[in-house]
Order: C-alpha cells, then sequence, then structure tokens
C-alpha cells in the first residue's frame, strides 16, 4: 500500500516540510491471508446461498403438497356430496303391499327383465312401486300391473302363467323385495322401454 512519510529538512532559511510518497510492497505472508480470507468468504456465501435455495425449494415442495392435499380433500368432498345425492336418490320409502304381491312383482320383473342385469331388474320394480305411490296409477301392486294397456305379459297371459308355475328367478325375487323395501336407482321415474332417452340401465331406458 502506498505510505506517505513526512521528512523534516528544516534549516536556518526557513521550516519547509517535504511529502514523499513511498509504496511499501505487501508480505507473501499477509497475501496468503488475504487469498485465504477471500476463499473463506466465497465459501460462506455460496454455503448461505445454498441454504437459501433448499429453503425456497422447501418451501415451494410444501405449497405443492398442501395444494394437492387441498385437491383430495375437495374431491373427496365432491365425492361424498354426490354419494349423498345418489343416495338420496336411489332410497324411496318402504311400502306396504299385499300378501303375494312380492311374487306377483318378482313375476313381472322376470318377465319384463329375467335377461337385464340385476340393477335392471330393481329398475322395473322400482317404476312399478314409484306408480303405486304416485297418485296418478292405481295404488296396489296387483292393480298397478294388471292396468289395461300398460305390461305386455300381464296382457298377454304370460304373467299369469309364471306366476301360477312359480318360474320367476330367485334373482327377480330379489329384486321384488328390494324395490319393495324401496331401493330405486331410477328416481322418479314412470315409465321403460327400449327408447333411446332417460336412464340407461341395461337394454331399457327408464323415464
Amino acid at each position: 500500500m502506498p505510505v506517505a512519510v513526512t521528512i523534516d529538512t528544516s534549516d536556518k532559511m526557513g521550516e519547509d516540510t517535504l511529502l514523499l510518497d513511498t509504496v511499501k510492497s505487501i508480505p507473501v505472508e499477509q497475501t496468503a491471508e488475504i487469498k485465504k480470507a477471500a476463499k473463506e468468504a466465497k465459501a460462506a456465501y455460496d454455503e448461505e446461498q445454498k441454504k437459501i435455495a433448499e429453503e425456497k425449494k422447501r418451501k415451494e415442495e410444501e405449497a405443492r403438497l398442501a395444494a394437492e392435499e387441498a385437491q383430495r380433500a375437495a374431491e373427496a368432498e365432491a365425492q361424498a356430496a354426490a354419494e349423498a345425492e345418489a343416495a338420496a336418490v336411489s332410497a324411496s320409502p318402504a311400502q306396504q303391499v299385499a300378501a303375494g304381491d312380492q311374487e306377483l312383482l318378482a313375476a313381472i320383473i322376470f318377465c319384463e327383465a329375467g335377461n337385464q342385469p340385476y340393477d335392471g331388474q330393481v329398475a322395473v320394480g322400482a317404476v312399478i312401486m314409484n306408480r303405486v305411490r304416485s297418485g296418478v296409477y292405481p295404488n296396489s301392486v296387483s292393480e298397478v300391473i294388471y292396468q289395461s294397456g300398460q305390461f305386455g305379459p300381464a296382457m298377454t297371459g304370460w304373467l299369469d302363467s309364471v306366476l301360477a308355475s312359480g318360474g320367476y328367478t330367485d334373482t327377480a325375487m330379489q329384486a321384488a323385495a328390494d324395490a319393495i323395501a324401496g331401493s330405486n336407482p331410477i328416481g322418479d321415474c314412470l315409465y321403460f322401454g327400449n327408447g333411446d332417452y332417460g336412464i340407461q340401465i341395461g337394454d331399457h331406458f327408464f323415464h
């Protein structure tokens, strides 16, 4: 480093001060210490930056996980709400029926939907039970089933033949029991057929 050196040159003629700039070399040992200190400072800076980056990454990961958890919670809530709504739609009040009505309902289910999946068989039973409760159709299972012009098997005599011989299946009998108990996969539908609109279950559309 430059060092200012003051030399006093006073004599009898007056007092003068001479300022000399002298450059003094830094010792090798001091240079090594400076380099070491600089290296340590850089290492400390790099370490600090590394910690900052890691902390940022940690917070970003926490935010991502929190967002995913919130999404899962929202999806679970939506699913629960949908299931609750579906349960409300698919559960109708149990209906008191006359003796023999379950067998009659099983027979018409067998005739109309014996080749359909179980839900489709319950759905046919639910249509009949919906009519019983509707106030628009007769208020008994037998009257709804035998109402003029409503169910083909009842008009052709096939229903009576199946009923007399007990030709309906155990599956149809269970579907009838479930429909009477309130199982209802089709809401308030009163009709079914081979159309192309409404709720489709198997080959039938319910509306």
